[in-house]
């Protein structure tokens, strides 16, 4: 328990003995659940509570006199409390003797790289799918800004208690997968010098040239010697390697890593996709029409039902997708996180009716929908990479403006809002740029301990330093902040928003500047340079452990 919610325990164990003493209540069990809240408008003071209003039907009186009855009977020195007055209606407000802040460097100091994390998900099992592009091609904006997302949401559930896995969902059966081999083959033909037609629907791309192009090189024209099943599937298991090398590397570089990569193919080979049909239709919930196998999605919800063997004998997306998301089911996780792109909003109502067509329990399915980034530069929208002219890849942007501003920048906003990507903004030196000033943040700190040391002085452990010397508002406001951030954490994971911690990280950052500006950290006052310097490497520890949530680093110089 932080310093914070053991202060929030004392407080409220006041609160409870008070209205018991002043006879509100006859025992505590008759009392409500006691909330407190941080005033928005600090000369409200530190903490507040609607307790007397809540107790109006119990104690049936005024709630201000049973505020004052309240305040009576609470007294003062204890909790913390300095002072307590009665706001409005009948709220509560408490002044606190500050110095219940100063144990928060100690908290911080002592846990290290664990400082923040809390307990809430209690080893709950949570599997996040995120990504899934389809390896046909190279990764572009929308998956990047799901990684960013879905990475940040696996390390907040991480922080919180959660055992988390991180599931890539590889689309490896079907047509496309089909179009990749066929266009492969074509250009690998080309490259033998032969005339080759390109699929209706190929892919053009520089890399489906390239990859033909070492096959060739490597194999000469051995592979036509090849059947047309065994060359087609070549091609097929070449290209779906290549592909997934480059997905594979380019999430690296992003620090992104899964613990699962699923392959479609394999629903097929372990007979999945025929098991979900035969046990939707021992479920009594599809039926025929049209030449068609349909399930009853509106049963369950849906808008309207949906078609899973089309009249053709072949499969929609669906019916794989509903196999795939039962063997999830089996595998028992407590929850399971989908991250999908804007595009695919539509698909949640049927999945949750497939899922519970199967007998799941579909709230313990969450779909996160990740909307779309616009880019700009100069003042102008970008659609085209400058180096090769086509669609600006994920790999285009790390080598643009670096991995730190994308991930700071995508996870800025919550994954619902449409998102636009200033570049020259990203790459700026400037405290305009939000990620290089929460950067600076961390690295003016590490300049003020190498001025320490150059000028002699050893920083103290902080069971020695003189911590009452930290004394202003700014300090207090600083150790406040600080210990925020287990609450913080706990509540982004509760709420699936890992956007809230760059807000929390900026809000330090600035606060930190501020202090800085108005305050030496090293003075006259040894005690009080000790003291300062022990905020200030909690405040360093703090910001490095909000920042590798989102996958941003923290630099010791800039």
């Amino acid at each position: 328990m932080s310093v914070l919610e053991q202060l929030q325990v004392a407080v409220k164990e006041a609160l409870a003995e008070a209205a018991l003493s002043a006879g509100l209540v006859a025992t505590k069990d008759e009392l409500p659940t006691i909330t407190l809240e941080v005033p928005k408008d600090k000369t409200h003071g530190d903490l507040a509570t609607n307790l007397a209003m809540q107790l109006t039907k119990i104690a049936k009186k005024n709630p201000r006199q049973i505020a004052e009855a309240i305040i009576e009977k609470l007294g003062t020195g204890r909790a913390s409390i300095e002072s307590a007055e009665i706001a409005g209606p009948g709220f509560i407000n408490f002044r606190l003797d500050k110095s219940y802040l100063l144990p928060i460097i100690g908290e911080v100091l002592t846990q290290g790289e664990k400082y923040g994390e809390v307990n809430a998900g209690q080893g709950k099992r949570v599997q996040i799918e995120f990504v899934s592009a389809n390896p046909t091609g190279s990764l572009h904006l929308g998956h990047a800004r799901g990684a960013a997302v879905g990475d940040a949401l696996c390390n907040v559930l991480s922080a919180s208690g959660y055992e988390v896995t991180r599931e890539y969902y590889i689309n490896d059966a079907g047509n496309q997968v089909n179009n990749l081999a066929r266009s492969i083959e074509a250009r690998y033909r080309q490259a033998l010098g032969q005339a080759a037609e390109m699929p209706e629907d190929g892919y053009h791309g520089e890399d489906i040239v390239g990859f033909a192009k070492e096959l060739a090189e490597q194999e000469g024209d051995r592979l036509l010697s090849l059947s047309d099943a065994e060359r087609f599937d070549y091609f097929r298991v070449y290209g779906l390697d290549k592909e997934l090398a480059k997905i594979k590397r380019d999430l690296a570089r992003f620090r992104v890593q899964f613990d699962e990569w699923y392959s479609e193919t394999s629903l097929y080979e372990n007979d999945k996709v025929t098991q979900v049909l035969e046990a939707l239709r021992a479920q009594g919930h599809v039926y025929e029409e049209g030449g068609a196998v349909w399930l009853s999605s509106t049963t369950f919800g849906d808008d309207k039902d949906r078609v899973l063997v089309k009249n053709d004998g072949s499969y929609t997306y669906l019916t794989p997708d509903a196999a795939y998301h039962m063997d999830k089911y089996k595998r028992g996780y407590d929850q399971m996180i989908n991250i999908w792109g804007a595009d695919h909003h539509g698909y949640i109502p049927r999945m949750k009716a497939a899922m519970a067509a199967l007998g799941n329990d579909p709230d313990k399915l969450t779909v996160l929908i990740a909307q779309m980034v616009s880019l700009f530069q100069n003042g102008e929208k970008v659609k085209m990479s400058k180096r090769t002219g086509k669609a600006v890849t994920m790999e285009d942007l790390m080598d643009e403006v670096g991995v730190d501003a994308i991930r700071y920048f995508f996870t800025m906003r919550s994954m619902d809002s449409h998102l636009d990507f200033d570049m020259d903004l990203a790459v700026s030196k400037s405290n305009e740029n939000p990620v290089f000033y929460v950067q600076y943040a961390h690295a003016r700190i590490c300049s003020i301990f190498r001025q320490a040391e150059e000028q002699g002085i050893t920083v103290l452990p902080w069971q020695e330093a003189t911590i009452s010397k930290l004394n202003t508002e700014q300090e207090f406001d600083l150790l406040r902040k600080i210990g925020e951030l287990p609450e913080t954490i706990a509540e982004a994971a509760r709420i699936y928003a890992p956007h809230t911690m760059i807000r929390y990280v900026y809000e330090l950052a600035s606060q930190f500047h501020s202090y800085y500006k108005a305050e030496r950290v090293i003075t006259e006052d040894v005690e009080q340079s000790q003291a300062r310097l022990q905020l200030l490497l909690a405040i360093k520890i703090t910001i490095a452990n909000t920042l590798a949530i989102v996958g941003v680093s923290a630099p010791d110089k800039m």
